[in-house]
């Protein structure tokens, strides 16, 4: 950034550059001034990202760096972002040897606390982007000895009041001390009532119980879950959304299942001690390949890195030249870790297009589409037809059917009908096309549609691709429409993210009788899946409407920050065309049963992702379940069926869920619950909050 301003020049140039930058270093450092007769102009340094990602505009390119109390906070800021390219401190707001007993008050009964400077030494924008508050880490508010306790909370309330005075973006709180956190929780969460845009960041050393030491062992009493102790302080303040994590890391981790359950959580930063570093052959820090797995997680995540504790690694101070600046690193003992992480970072891949596409949908909770109620817009086409590998799958599901139908020697002399119910904008009239021309069968296509706007488009299509003596365009609602004729294979698009939830069996049982003995359905059958989720996001963002409608309401969702906890598990599958015999209703009902890992420890499930996988036509598939799911494609995000009440899972403790489709006259719903190990409410009863309309 540039500020310009007119002064006047009287004074010799030094002693204005020596009063400038004694000024301004509390605003604008570090400081390049040029000096002319009328004007003087400073430029400031920008933040410094890790690296330049493509596709990446996270909070994860921004690296800081826990510092040390200290009075002088533009020196601060001035040595660690300008001298040690870091983007922001993690500084202590008041001197740690402060205690409010020992405070001798003055005649009004007012001692103002040892704050770290005044707030005009930055500007409020510096105070927001460059420093997050570190609260005092002796406070120890569940402290037997009632005097510590008591300043202990004092001292919080004041330091957390400054920094919402400082308009901070966020502070970092101490990890709670002993086996309870109920009176700390609740000044926090008294806090976080009248707080307003801050969060707090909860500091957790990543840790977990190792199941091979015993209770006799005198170290065991350590060894616990700090998730255990994150979800206690959670529950206290009622999942409150500015309530957040910061991961302490360690120098040794736990299992892979245990670390992924944090990706559900709201973790927004990642304390890397310097301890946690090795040492490669030439002097330098580096991690171990557990770490470096971690860390590029992190980036994933939005999760930022903070480097904390002192160099351990004297040759890697000297001389280190910066690969995002060029400058030597010899005065910041900690560029060289700095350079390290922004190494990992640079190391990965691009965003794939597909994913930049997705960046705007990530947790963000969508209604499900309402296809035979409600017609669809054009824009919700075209991001449909956009979907390459979706049609592509198609063409091939019809290519094989018609060479199935029709041998060789008939291919000249038989034609086969295919409709497509459900037409749009006729994608799928065109992939079922380009299958005839691909294998060189002839075919008549009904291309049969309820939505009247989207059969202008069709009717155009036709007339622009001259398909007229090929394509007769039916404007109706397939489960009324008389066929004048039986199809050979009827070809359809009306799967939704949990397979059946846009009534496709609905649709499908009533378009069947137009359908040859013998003929095809594609797609053939498809499958619906769930597993089980910590997803703090979602649950939040649910929460916040304060209803028990919305927690009622299955959502479309791109679930990204997100604990997968278990295998997936099939719910309910649909085969098309039914055997003429089979007069199963389209209702079912499944229980499942969900154990997580033994290396996962304890974890909250806070709702379960719904997927499918569709058999088009014999070996060719379409889906979304994770293990299967078909490449590069993007019509389809997950769903997410949420709790009213998060559901704690112990360690070797079963998940027993039920899932129900109830169908009605005009509706059709799903309602679900947890048994075990504790009962939830069964959700969405006679489908009051949540249906899909026949």
């Amino acid at each position: 950034t540039l500020t310009h301003f007119s002064i006047s020049l009287t004074s010799p140039s030094t002693t204005l550059h020596q009063s400038l930058r004694a000024h301004y270093k509390y605003q604008l450092a570090p400081l390049t001034l040029s000096f002319s007769s009328i004007d003087v102009r400073i430029t400031v340094e920008a933040k410094m990202p890790l690296g330049d990602r493509g596709g990446d505009k996270s909070e994860a390119r921004f690296c800081g760096v826990e510092t040390e109390f200290s009075d002088d906070i533009p020196e601060v800021i001035t040595f660690n972002l300008s001298t040690g390219k870091f983007d922001f401190v993690v500084a202590p707001l008041t001197d740690p040897s402060y205690r409010p007993s020992l405070v001798p008050k003055n005649s009004f009964g007012s001692a103002a606390p040892p704050f770290a400077g005044s707030d005009l030494v930055l500007s409020p924008s510096q105070w927001s982007s460059h420093v997050v508050g570190k609260i005092s880490s002796w406070i120890d508010l569940d402290s037997e000895d009632e005097t510590v306790r008591i300043d202990s909370e004092t001292t919080l309330r004041q330091e957390l009041a400054w920094a919402s005075h400082l308009s901070l973006q966020a502070c970092l709180l101490p990890a709670p001390k002993g086996s309870t956190c109920a009176n700390y929780a609740r000044c926090v969460n008294q806090i976080l009532q009248d707080l307003s845009n801050m969060q707090l960041w909860l500091r957790i050393p990543l840790v977990l119980h190792d199941d091979d030491v015993t209770s006799t062992d005198s170290n065991s009493a350590t060894l616990v879950d700090s998730w255990e102790t994150w979800n206690s302080f959670r529950l206290l303040c009622e999942h409150h959304s500015q309530l957040s994590v910061a991961l302490d890391i360690l120098s040794t981790l736990p299992s892979a299942n245990s670390l992924g359950r944090w990706f559900g959580e709201s973790v927004r930063a990642a304390i890397v001690n310097t301890d946690s570093f090795l040492t490669n052959g030439r002097g330098y820090p580096c991690l171990s390949k557990r770490h470096q797995m971690l860390i590029t997680r992190f980036f994933n995540y939005n999760i930022q890195i903070i480097i904390s504790g002192n160099s351990g690694h004297a040759k890697a101070s000297v001389g280190v030249v910066d690969s995002r600046s060029g400058a030597d690193s010899q005065r910041h003992p900690l560029r060289p870790y700095l350079e390290y992480v922004g190494h990992l970072y640079q190391k990965l891949d691009p965003l794939p297009e597909q994913e930049r596409f997705e960046l705007g949908y990530r947790d963000y909770l969508q209604s499900p589409l309402q296809p035979l109620m409600d017609n669809l817009e054009a824009r919700t086409y075209e991001t449909f037809e956009k979907d390459a590998m979706k049609y592509i799958q198609y063409q091939r599901a019809v290519s094989k059917a018609m060479l199935d139908m029709i041998p060789d020697n008939e291919a000249s002399v038989k034609t086969l009908v295919l409709m497509v119910v459900g037409a749009g904008r006729g994608p799928l009239v065109r992939a079922s096309l380009q299958a005839s021309e691909e294998t060189g069968r002839k075919l008549k296509v009904y291309a049969v549609e309820k939505n009247p706007n989207a059969v202008v488009t069709l009717h155009a299509l036709v007339r622009l691709e001259g398909w007229e003596d090929t394509v007769t365009i039916v404007s109706c609602d397939m489960r009324y429409w008389n066929a004048p004729e039986k199809a050979d294979i009827l070809v359809s698009e009306l799967l939704g993210s949990f397979g059946d939830n846009e009534l496709s069996p609905e649709c499908l049982d009533g378009a069947q009788r137009f359908l040859k003995p013998g003929g095809i359905s594609i797609p053939s059958s498809y499958t619906s899946f769930i597993q089980p989720v910590t997803a703090s996001k979602l649950y939040n963002d649910v929460k916040a409407h304060k209803d028990i409608s919305h927690f009622e309401t299955a959502y479309v969702v791109k679930i990204h920050n997100a604990a997968r906890l278990a295998p997936c598990q099939s719910v309910f599958t649909f085969t098309h065309p039914k055997p003429a015999d089979d007069r199963e209703s389209n209702e079912r009902y499944k229980k499942l049963h969900f154990t997580l890992p033994n290396d996962t420890g304890s974890a909250m499930v806070h709702g379960f992702a719904g997927y499918f996988d569709a058999t088009l036509y014999k070996d060719v598939h379409l889906g979304i379940e994770p293990l299967t799911a078909t490449p590069n494609m993007f019509s389809w995000f997950s769903i997410f069926f949420p709790l009213r009440t998060p559901i704690c899972v112990k360690p070797g403790s079963k998940l027993e869920v039920d899932f129900w489709r109830c169908c009605g006259p005009k509706k059709v719903w799903y309602e679900w619950c947890v048994t075990s190990p504790s009962p939830s409410p069964i959700h969405n009863s006679n489908g009051r909050s949540y249906w899909v309309g026949l």
